[in-house]
């Protein structure tokens, strides 16, 4: 996902503080070293709100909470208790971490901006809590006695030495969170969170993972804060304008990349401070009105950051496909386990009720899938076909019935765990992660996998399947056609070795020499593999001719059901659904 390679990152990172560090030690001058602070803990907090806003995509206008929670931490410790900041800081990023955790279990629950103006609410509403607590401001005290023990350095470059080391290693946490199957994942979600449900990814159980480590970072630049102002409001740690530096280095820098709170650190923060130094007395807020230009201008010229920009420029991704070779003839062997005994019930469906508001979607539903067949699913739009999916695969909730795979009841479940247990779920529209690799898109579907073996051959499968995405397997998937995204769609949705494969419309909006391409590929996992697929179609002659039995959904109901022959000879289903 970068430009470099994760060793040159690394390399690259530790060279940039190491020359940060060097002229750290060559500068005497008082204001420059604090200058270095500054730069060095709003990069820490942009970082912080990039795990979040950048990797996850979720916007986050409250991170001022996680902030100011580990400054007052320090500040309260230190202040009342007499606690060094040398204890203080890291619980600073304790309070941060259980802050994020705390909030991001109850604001999960919303989505978009209910969920940016949400976060708004925390560091809005600890202003005037920590006033009434008499903690409008907290100050350090001077410990002469024991300034080491304080970190109340004579030497006025160790302070920024200490600010370069958390950001180096705040720097390392996201370098690695980008190489690691989490920051797959959280750029998953942010693409396509019912896509990344529907590939077997714990998206709450995810965010709140990011949420805490993002909330400990802020904790920990928090308490830097602290300890290098001596002075604790809350306005000056919970303001908007805590939230919104961190926003906006993020987005000057480059969103979803490591290097880019960095980046827009470096260039606004000292941008920000000497003009607030030159001209602060005579036009005041001038500190606000440098990151307003600064995001307007982002907004209007370079919207993806300084970053990007540059990389696109130096290293464009995705062009040109990458030849790896025809796939391996031992790739294209079928699978053994997958060869199971026709006529079985794998997936039994009982008197499922599914209700939007007063609208009745589903009206006691009932059917069996038979292991080793192909079923389809007919019927006009707004039969209730794709909500029948949707609420076998657990995305929306039942009013009654229940659901049985393989024996075991699953309507209870979530829809990460549902393919752990052997359920597929390929969402209609092409549902995949247009910024990421064709490979990236199916690694995300062998989440469901715990061998890292399998997985492997899991690739090479899907590549065996559809060769053509072997063949641009470094592609971003955004620039593939319509018919190679649905089969990468597909490949992601095997790439996870289901029992129980569903297809919602893999037809629609394609070409048919495609389909054909796609209805050969469904019906060689069938015979080859007795993979068991479950398919919503509304092109009904080509569904029923692949299929071994067939159920007709009108008004949220079944209105027929039976082989394909039977379905091919009733009179009424020709005239309605394959003309007369």
């Amino acid at each position: 996902m970068q430009f470099l390679s994760p060793p040159g990152r690394q390399l690259a990172a530790l060279a940039v503080l190491l020359l940060c560090g060097v002229a750290v030690t060559f500068t005497i001058h008082g204001y420059e070293l604090l200058l270095v602070c500054f730069v060095g803990i709003w990069a820490m907090l942009g970082l912080s709100w990039n795990i979040l806003g950048g990797y996850a995509g979720l916007v986050s206008f409250g991170h001022a909470a996680f902030f100011g929670g580990g400054a007052y931490t320090v500040a309260i410790l230190s202040h009342d208790l007499g606690i060094t900041p040398w204890i203080g800081i890291p619980l600073g990023a304790v309070v941060g971490a259980a802050l994020g955790l705390l909030i991001g279990a109850v604001t999960f629950r919303l989505k978009g901006h209910y969920f940016s103006l949400a976060m708004l609410a925390y560091p809005l509403a600890l202003i005037p809590l920590f006033t009434w607590a008499g903690w409008s401001e907290v100050a350090l005290p001077l410990e002469r006695e024991h300034p080491l023990r304080y970190m109340q350095f004579s030497d006025p470059r160790i302070m920024p030495l200490i600010v370069l080391a958390a950001l180096g290693a705040a720097l390392w946490i996201c370098l690695r969170i980008e190489r690691t199957r989490l920051g797959l994942q959280l750029f998953a979600i942010r693409q396509n969170e019912l896509a990344a449900q529907c590939a077997g990814i714990a998206t709450l159980r995810v965010k709140l993972i990011s949420i805490a480590i993002s909330g400990g970072m802020a904790g920990l630049a928090g308490g830097l804060y602290a300890t290098t102002v001596l002075v604790v409001t809350p306005l000056s740690v919970f303001g908007m304008l805590a939230s919104a530096q961190a926003l906006i280095v993020s987005m000057f820098g480059g969103l979803g990349a490591a290097w880019g709170p960095l980046i827009g650190a470096i260039i606004l923060v000292p941008a920000a401070e000497l003009l607030n130094a030159t001209f602060g007395g005579r036009l005041p807020g001038m500190q606000g009105v440098i990151f307003g230009l600064a995001i307007m201008a982002v907004i209007l010229f370079r919207p993806q950051g300084i970053y990007w920009a540059v990389r696109d420029h130096l290293a464009p991704r995705g062009r040109v496909p990458a030849d790896h070779g025809a796939p391996s003839e031992e790739a294209a062997v079928p699978h053994p386990e997958y060869r199971e005994a026709p006529g079985e019930p794998l997936l039994v469906v009982r008197g499922i009720d599914v209700r939007f508001g007063g609208l009745h979607a589903l009206s006691d539903v009932s059917l069996e899938v038979r292991r080793g067949e192909i079923l389809g699913i007919i019927g006009p739009n707004g039969a209730g076909k794709t909500t029948l999916f949707k609420a076998i695969s657990g995305v929306v909730p039942l009013a009654a019935g229940s659901i049985r795979l393989e024996g075991q009841p699953i309507e209870r479940l979530s829809p990460a765990r549902r393919p752990h247990l052997g359920l597929a779920h390929v969402p209609e529209g092409r549902q995949v992660f247009g910024d990421l690799t064709v490979e990236e898109n199916l690694q995300l579907g062998t989440t469901a996998l715990r061998d890292g073996r399998d997985a492997g051959r899991s690739l090479e499968r899907c590549y065996a399947l559809f060769p053509v995405l072997a063949e641009r397997r470094q592609q971003l998937a955004g620039s593939l056609s319509g018919g190679q995204q649905q089969m990468l769609a597909i490949g992601r949705g095997i790439a996870s070795r289901p029992r129980l494969l569903m297809l919602d419309e893999p037809s629609m909006g394609l070409a048919p020499t495609i389909v054909d391409t796609i209805f050969e590929s469904v019906q060689r996992l069938n015979r080859e593999e007795g993979l068991t697929v479950l398919i919503v179609e509304q092109r009904a002659i080509e569904a029923i001719e692949i299929c071994d039995r067939g159920y007709v959904l009108s008004t949220g109901e079944v209105v027929m059901r039976g082989t394909r022959a039977e379905l091919l000879a009733d009179k009424t289903l020709r005239e309605a659904y394959l003309g007369a």
